[in-house]
């Protein structure tokens, strides 16, 4: 199974979910972010500083190729770089107790071929991200998008009256040709935001199947 993602302008997700639905999706999550690209970079990927919609489906393989091609189509009438679309393997899934495990070799084997890009992910206490994204962009990173979370309270979490306060956090994904999440990684390790105990974690995973969406 694969994880689809695509990230479009706000209010556009329930379209890319709909395509994902007829093609023989079993549904989608979308979640609402915000982009940080400069204005060169919003030409050329459409990932500016601007309300986003970020879609998240689960498809099986055998169904894959007819889901994604479902959510080019829907989106080739609309206007010039109006997304971007990519996934990442999933190795456990979990639907109403039916389970499935891990990855065959082959389809290991036909990913593997598949990756050209691969996601950073920085999970920071908010109002951060765009430190790290400033840093990141200086590495050779072109844009992010941020979406709004809030980490789990634990026994070391501050206290106010009694009550424990659950920091709220900031989660910066930049997506980045195969090899350049090193440098972009090494330029933000020593960013405040991510050195302090508890503060923050930056995690890289590998993507395939990238995608311009738009004209």
């Amino acid at each position: 199974m694969k994880i689809l993602t695509a990230i479009v302008p706000h209010n556009q997700g329930e379209v890319i979910a709909e395509a994902a639905r007829k093609a023989g999706a079993a549904g989608a999550t979308i979640q609402q972010g915000r982009g940080t690209a400069h204005n060169q970079i919003l030409q050329m990927l459409g990932l500016g500083d601007s309300e986003k919609d970020i879609v998240f489906i689960v498809v099986p393989l055998q169904k894959y190729s007819s889901i994604e091609q479902a959510i080019i189509s829907k989106a080739k009438p609309a206007k010039p770089h109006y997304g971007i679309l990519f996934s990442r393997p999933v190795t456990f899934f979990l639907k109403n107790t039916d389970v499935v495990y891990d990855i065959s070799p082959e389809e290991a084997d036909s990913m593997k071929n598949a990756i050209t890009h691969e996601l950073i992910t920085i999970i920071v206490n908010a109002g951060f991200a765009d430190d790290a994204m400033d840093a990141a962009r200086k590495a050779g990173a072109s844009g992010g998008t941020i979406l709004n979370g809030r980490g789990t309270g634990k026994a070391e979490d501050v206290s106010f009256f009694g009550i424990t306060i659950v920091p709220e956090k900031e989660v910066l994904l930049i997506l980045v040709e195969k090899g350049k999440s090193p440098a972009i990684l090494e330029a933000v390790k020593n960013l405040e935001c991510l050195t302090g105990p508890g503060t923050g974690i930056a995690y890289c995973t590998e993507v395939s199947d990238f995608v311009q969406l738009g004209k």
